[in-house]
C-alpha cells in the first residue's frame, strides 16, 4: 500500500473515531473526495478492501486503522 494512502486512511479513521466514537463505520470511499481525481489510488484502496481482506461495505474505523497500521 502506498504511504500516502496508508496515511490518509489512518487520518480519516482517527477523525471519525474522535467525532463519533470507537464504533463508527467507514467504507473505502471515505478516504476520497466525491470527485475521482486519483483513480489509481482509489483502485488500490478498493482492491485492498474488497479482494485482499474481503471486507463488508462498511467496517468499523478502528478495525480498518488497526489493519493498516500492521502493514
Amino acid at each position: 500500500m502506498q504511504k500516502v494512502l496508508k496515511e490518509k486512511i489512518i487520518e480519516v479513521c482517527d477523525k471519525k473515531i474522535a467525532a463519533k466514537g470507537a464504533h463508527v463505520g467507514v467504507s473505502f470511499y471515505a478516504f476520497f473526495k466525491n470527485k475521482n481525481d486519483n483513480s489509481e489510488l482509489l483502485m488500490e484502496a478498493a482492491t485492498w478492501w474488497i479482494k485482499t481482506h474481503k471486507l463488508d461495505h462498511f467496517e468499523k474505523a478502528l478495525k480498518i486503522k488497526n489493519l493498516v497500521e500492521k502493514l
